[in-house]
Formats: C-alpha cells, structure tokens, sequence
C-alpha cells in the first residue's frame, strides 16, 4: 500500500474548514494553488489513513517527495506539482516543509508542550501561508505574520477535533504538561463531555491562539495583492469567530464549526472589513471585525 490514491479520503477543496483556491484567488493563479494543494491533501490523506502501517505510509510520503524532486515519476499529483512550481519560478520547499509534519504524523502521536506544538505548526501550516504569499510575489517581511495566522489555523483544527483525533487515530496535539496541570491524562478526551478541567485546559489554549491571531491581524494590511488581502481578510475572520466560539462550546459534546450559511456571512465581514482598511475607514490602517460567535 504505497500509492497515494490507496489512501484517499474522499475529501477535497470543497470540504475544507477553510476556503482553498476559492473565487477571491485570481485565476491565473488557481492552476499552482490547486496542484499544491491536491499533493497536500493526498499526503494528509496518507498520514491520517486508519488502519494503514506506518511504513506503508512514510513509503508512500517518499513517493511523494520523490516527485516533487524529481527523483521519479510514480505520483502524478507530484510531478504535476513540480511542473508548474518551474513553470512559474516557485520554490519546492514549501511542499517539502509540509512533508515533513506528515511525517511527524506518523511517528509523533503527542506533544510535550506549546513550544514543540508551534515547532510542528511551523512545518505543518507555516509553509502554506508562505506558499500563497510567494505565489502572489508579496515579501517575505510578511512571513511573521501569515505564520502566525496559519498556526491559529491549526490550533483551532486541534481544538475541534481533538476527540475525534485521539479516538480514530491516536493522535494528541493537546499539550501534554497542559493537561498535566489540570491533572488529566489524554484520556479525558475520549469522554462524552469535557469536564471542567478541561474546559479550562482548551480556554487555555484558545485563548494562546487569539493571540496568535491578534499578531496576525498585521497581515491583511501588509500584502499589495487585492485578492490575497481579501482571501486574507476572511479566513482571519472565520479563524477569529471560531476562536471566541471555542470559549463558549465544548469540543467533545458540542459543534464548534461553521455551518454554510454562517461561513458565507463571515466571508462577507471579511471582504467588508478589508474594503474599509484598503479605503482608509478603519482606525490606525488595520483590520476590524465585529464580535461574532
């Protein structure tokens, strides 16, 4: 089991927490925008796989990365990634940097505290943010920024799913001395309902993660492309209400995503916010979101 297809989800785009390669992202630009996200889909499809063997899945990594380097042919999502990373002068490492969290998702199931999780997220989210920015041709002085914002991202993911994680595939990215000094074992996750311990633990957490998200409200205002900026705008939005809906409902008992009609009304909060900044409406040039749940 080493083809990547052996592992497919059935997920794509479309099922996304998060817009990818949506209407704002200008057309010329969805071709590259699609092609690395199809080769980061199909990896994480092979790290989250259920029941597959961990050498079966870091083989199937190496098929991938393999491509990528041109070292062989075997994964076409792969190769088509890196024609067109050549065709438009982009660099692999951004790819090469998400192979390597899929890896640590197949050999690391815990993480010992906030620092080591923020090591993983600058592998396992950072190089998406910096991957949009460079195909946009934005400066790199926006890095610090969008790192910040894709590393909420990922928290917020975390957060969400962190029941379903350690029950279908074992996997903790709730700090373990976090939970260590609330008294718990990771085997609170797996309760029905999170005990007020634990509420306290993910208030914890959110509330570390809203100030990531605080550091990446800089971002929007930085970048020159319009439609990044409003892509931008919008996830830190959705990222910012799912935030504050996380202090107010439980993860394990209660839904904390957005549904469609509430993800389409923050979008519109977010183009409008970005609107206000890019016309000068907005106190000191940086974005401004109404509080949502």
């Amino acid at each position: 089991m080493t083809d990547a297809a052996q592992f497919a989800s059935g997920k794509d785009h479309t099922t996304e927490n998060f817009p990818v390669g949506s209407f704002l992202i200008a057309p010329r630009h969805r071709p590259v925008v699609m092609a690395f996200y199809r080769v980061a889909r199909a990896a994480d499809d092979i790290a989250d796989h259920p029941t597959a063997a961990p050498a079966d899945k870091l083989a199937a990594l190496a098929r991938i990365e393999d491509g990528l380097t041109g070292r062989s042919t075997a994964d076409a999502n792969a190769v088509a990634l890196r024609k067109v990373l050549a065709d438009h002068g982009l660099t692999d490492q951004h790819a090469l940097d998400l192979l390597e969290a899929f890896r640590r998702d197949v050999t690391k199931t815990r993480y010992a505290d906030w620092a080591e999780l923020m090591d993983y997220c600058r592998y396992s989210a950072a190089p998406v943010g910096r991957f949009m920015l460079d195909v946009h041709g934005e400066d790199r002085s926006t890095w610090p920024a969008s790192d910040a914002l894709c590393a909420a991202l990922q928290i917020i993911n975390h957060l969400q799913d962190c029941a379903e994680d350690y029950r279908e595939i074992d996997r903790v990215y709730v700090p373990l001395d976090a939970l260590v000094e609330a008294s718990l074992g990771v085997e609170a996750l797996a309760e029905p309902k999170s005990s007020p311990a634990l509420r306290g633990v993910i208030t914890r957490l959110t509330q570390r993660t809203q100030g990531l998200l605080r550091t990446s409200r800089d971002l929007a205002p930085q970048v020159r492309d319009a439609g990044i900026g409003l892509e931008v705008s919008v996830i830190q939005t959705l990222a910012e209400s799912m935030a504050r809906r996380l202090l107010l409902r439980d993860p394990l008992s209660e839904e904390t995503h957005h549904g469609k009609v509430e993800t389409a009304g923050l979008a519109l909060k977010g183009v409008g916010a970005f609107a206000a900044m890019r016309l000068g409406l907005s106190k000191g040039g940086k974005l401004r979101h109404r509080e949502a749940p």
